[in-house]
């Protein structure tokens, strides 16, 4: 049987990575939705405009949503699909790209219900990151519960009991 750490894992990273799957796509292609495909040009559009240091350096609004959807895309799929420490890279990336977009929304000054979203999906990249990266050892040692000679867990034996 599966530990919670493992389903937890997969779990996340499964939501995640098709949540990341459907909003790279919207970036890329007006095929799911025009809807929302416009509303990502206009929106990213407005992110140029608000920083003239990107214009600048030659990024327009196209080439800065194209890439951030590929990235989400190809993250998303990685999160999905690929087991490992590829899933813990494509994790960090898309936690990197969700600080960036938030940076955005606070740049044009965006209400809070505009980037909620991302704000909760920023959260669950964090948490899915911090779970994955738990030290095996420390939950190996917990499965195996060996006590020491008066019962008392060996974690526990230095420490006395206060009644």
């Amino acid at each position: 049987m599966a530990s919670p750490r493992i389903v937890t894992i997969v779990a996340l990273s499964m939501a995640l990575g098709l949540f990341f799957v459907f909003m790279g796509t919207i970036k890329l292609t007006p095929r799911l939705s025009k809807d929302a495909y416009s509303e990502m040009k206009r929106a990213y559009k407005s992110y140029v405009k608000a920083l003239p240091g990107l214009k600048k350096l030659g990024i327009t609004s196209v080439f800065l949503r194209k890439t951030i959807g590929s990235l989400e895309l190809a993250c998303g799929i990685v999160l999905t699909l690929v087991p490992g420490r590829p899933r813990d890279v494509a994790n960090f990336i898309l936690l990197i790209l969700v600080l960036i977009v938030l940076f955005f929304h606070q740049l044009v000054g965006d209400p809070l219900k505009r980037y909620a979203h991302a704000l909760v999906f920023g959260i669950l990249l964090t948490c899915r990151l911090l779970v994955s990266r738990q030290p095996e050892e420390e939950m190996a040692y917990e499965k195996k519960g060996t006590k020491g000679g008066n019962g008392i867990h060996s974690r526990e034996a230095g420490k006395m009991k206060v009644s």
